[in-house]
């Protein structure tokens, strides 16, 4: 043990899903309950959670349904992504001082075993951007652009959620490999002059206009799209198809539109025309594509560190606001990565 328990924390704050949301999640969904902090176990490590993730994927999560990765239990800790800074270590290897990455977030303190922490540097880059850029999400854009869509320098590539933490790198990535054209969809006039001006997409438009998606984008790419990143779904799916040419590749990373309908979401009702232009609509999660995470980590820590890449986050302070947070994200208030910071 590196502490003694006396100087612990007695208490950690932590949020508890208490009730399956039905549609959109309300906050009566969820609770803010008190546990006491025990000293780590052998092999674990204690952690004071500094910064933790909300995800578009945790909403499926709530779901008490079979899927890629088990629903949240009813009156546990939720989790998800989280850095934070070592306490009290038990574990050969990790010391009082060490900042890692780990998965116990929505809570202020996590005790976690050793082999799922991972150390990071907090010099190399701040602690959040393990989160985003350089966490799950930057893997997520660089895996589902390059390994699933086949990206080739040339391309025309489409990225709806564009201004969200996933798709404003896909586009800047795409830039920096040489597409012809990049062209982004974002749900506020305001980031779609983001997308243009600070993150150089050649085009984006608002989503959220009178003016169908399948028109903007028609408008936005004249030659059609070679590459479609979708994190949307719905409506943008259904344009996309409609503008992609021969042989093009889709890289279907998300659906937040569908994400709390309590009826099935329709399918596109031009799926036919996958057959005549050949086109390659793929899933991805990014758990399968752990192999890239080194070649990942030294191409885009590049970029950031040069500032070729960049990127933006939404921070909420406090654990206590932390559903409110997941919930904002939801309602697409986020610009770039949403974070809730506990330091």
């Amino acid at each position: 043990m590196s502490v003694t328990p006396e100087q612990l924390p007695s208490v950690s704050r932590e949020w508890h899903l208490v009730r399956r949301p039905s549609g959109w999640p309300v906050p009566e969904d969820f609770a803010l309950r008190e546990v006491p902090v025990t000293a780590p176990a052998e092999g674990r490590v204690l952690v004071r959670n500094l910064h933790f993730s909300v995800d578009p994927y945790m909403r499926g999560r709530m779901n008490d349904v079979k899927s890629y990765v088990p629903p949240f239990q009813l009156d546990h800790p939720m989790e998800g992504g989280a850095v934070g800074e070592v306490i009290a270590s038990n574990a050969e290897g990790f010391a009082v001082g060490d900042h890692v990455l780990h998965f116990a977030g929505w809570r202020e303190y996590a005790a976690v075993p050793a082999r799922h922490a991972t150390k990071v540097d907090a010099q190399a880059a701040p602690l959040s951007a393990y989160l985003g850029v350089l966490g799950m999400t930057g893997l997520t854009a660089y895996a589902g652009l390059f390994d699933v869509a086949s990206f080739k320098e040339g391309d025309s590539v489409f990225v709806s959620g564009a201004a969200g933490a996933v798709g404003s790198q896909v586009g800047q990535l795409a830039k920096l490999k040489g597409a012809s054209r990049v062209i982004g969809s974002a749900g506020s006039d305001e980031k779609v002059k983001l997308l243009v001006e600070e993150y150089g997409f050649d085009a984006a438009f608002n989503y959220k206009d009178a003016k169908p998606v399948v028109e903007q984008l028609k408008e936005a790419a004249p030659d059609g799209v070679d590459v479609y990143f979708d994190n949307v779904g719905g409506e943008h799916l259904e344009a996309a198809i409609s503008r992609m040419n021969v042989h093009g590749r889709a890289t279907i990373c998300g659906m937040i539109a569908g994400y709390n309908d309590t009826e099935p979401t329709p399918g596109p009702r031009n799926l036919a025309m996958v057959i005549g232009k050949r086109l390659r609509l793929q899933g991805m999660l990014v758990g399968d594509h752990e192999a890239l995470q080194p070649e990942f980590v030294r191409e885009v820590g590049a970029w950031v560190r040069s500032g070729e890449l960049k990127y933006r986050e939404t921070v909420v302070e406090g654990v206590e606001n932390g559903v409110e947070a997941f919930l904002g994200m939801l309602r697409g208030e986020n610009t770039g990565k949403m974070i809730v910071s506990l330091a």
